[in-house]
């Protein structure tokens, strides 16, 4: 094979590139415009206005962008293809001897990099913004300063269990603070029996463990308790920020990393992870899923994009991703219903759907 890239290389990925573009920003502007006509049925509940309804749906752009990148990318570098073989210029390109794999790995580079920038988002940017366009969302429509506000939440820690009022989350400079109010802390030894119980007025994290307040520490011993007051106390625990916030917030707005933090505490005390386990693998798999598809789509349909007008290829775009989107959403459910790795039913589709394509494409080149 010739060096990659060749100058005919870049030309086809910077077509791609503009055309997924444009495509993407067309599926984004659809996608904002009826996301706000939903948000003005939430316009009047508290302090939440068109001004709140507009901040917000800003900040979910990078969250709907991540999501819309796979059908975009299809469906974009098909209509590119599509805008090539219209103009003739596929037809001198494969003329010079370039082949329908060589030209796939051009398209395939250029979304590479589009890919790459989605993953950063969707680790970095689409969380961080998601989190602060709900939390400006509740705190309007709460009518409170407070952004977040948790209610009777329970939380375990290996022998210990936490129980809390009430919780509210604040933003101190760029860092989020969570504060909980009414705190009980159980310590249980190993053999079941209750061995100690905190009650503190309130409980912040700071570094690496929980500041309490206003301490009330009663120890259990099997024939007497001994009780103490303190006006603070530390409590080290694995139970941070994260692990507390991530049964409210979405799974699917959370990172990889937070994902992977609120797996190991699930599975450290026992609790069901496989929603997290879903989302979690399908952030790995998903610029895995990206480049497949295009792969799959772009010689699948070398041969009729040169008959074909624009709305066969966007026809055919559409149909491919829905068609890999059922695909790979059937298999999710099964692996949570029959408890199979999510690995496999990420990966199962990916393979069947190149093996399809290239079986058909050997036999149209042969």
């Amino acid at each position: 094979m010739r060096p990659f890239p060749k100058i005919h290389d870049v030309y086809v990925g910077r077509v791609v590139l503009g055309t997924v573009a444009l495509t993407w920003a067309v599926l984004g502007g659809l996608d904002v415009m009826l996301g706000l006509v939903s948000e003005f049925g939430d316009i009047g509940k508290g302090r939440y206005g068109i001004s709140e309804a507009f901040v917000y749906m800003a900040l979910s752009v990078p969250r709907r962008l991540y999501y819309l990148f796979p059908y975009a990318a299809v469906i974009g570098s098909l209509m590119a293809l599509g805008q090539l073989a219209a103009t003739s210029e596929l037809t001198a390109l494969r003329a010079l001897g370039l082949s329908r794999r060589r030209l796939g790995l051009a398209v395939a580079g250029a979304l590479a990099l589009l890919t790459a920038l989605m993953v950063f988002n969707g680790e970095r940017i689409a969380p961080w913004t998601q989190q602060r366009a709900d939390m400006i969302k509740s705190a309007a429509k709460a009518g409170r300063v407070v952004p977040q506000y948790t209610q009777g939440l329970w939380a375990r820690d290996g022998e210990t269990i936490l129980n809390a009022e009430s919780g509210q989350e604040r933003m101190v400079g760029d860092q989020r603070v969570l504060e909980l109010r009414g705190v009980s802390l159980y310590f249980v030894a190993p053999d079941g029996s209750l061995r100690e119980i905190i009650h503190a007025k309130s409980a912040q994290r700071r570094g690496g463990a929980w500041a309490l307040s206003d301490v009330t520490r009663n120890q259990l011993t099997a024939d007497s308790v001994k009780q103490e007051k303190l006006e603070t106390m530390e409590w080290r625990s694995h139970l941070d920020q994260t692990m507390l916030t991530s049964g409210s917030d979405r799974p699917r707005y959370l990172s990889a990393a937070d994902l992977r933090h609120a797996i190991d505490y699930r599975e450290r005390n026992g609790l069901d992870a496989s929603e997290f386990e879903e989302h979690y693998w399908g952030r790995w798999f998903y610029p895995v899923n990206v480049l497949a598809l295009c792969l799959a789509a772009v010689p699948f349909a070398f041969g009729t994009l040169r008959s074909g007008g624009m709305g066969k290829r966007l026809f055919i775009g559409i149909v491919f991703a829905l068609c890999f989107w059922l695909l790979q959403t059937q298999f999710v459910k099964l692996a949570a219903v029959y408890k199979f790795d999510y690995r496999l039913a990420y990966l199962l589709p990916t393979v069947i759907m190149l093996g399809v394509s290239g079986y058909l494409f050997k036999k149209r080149s042969g």
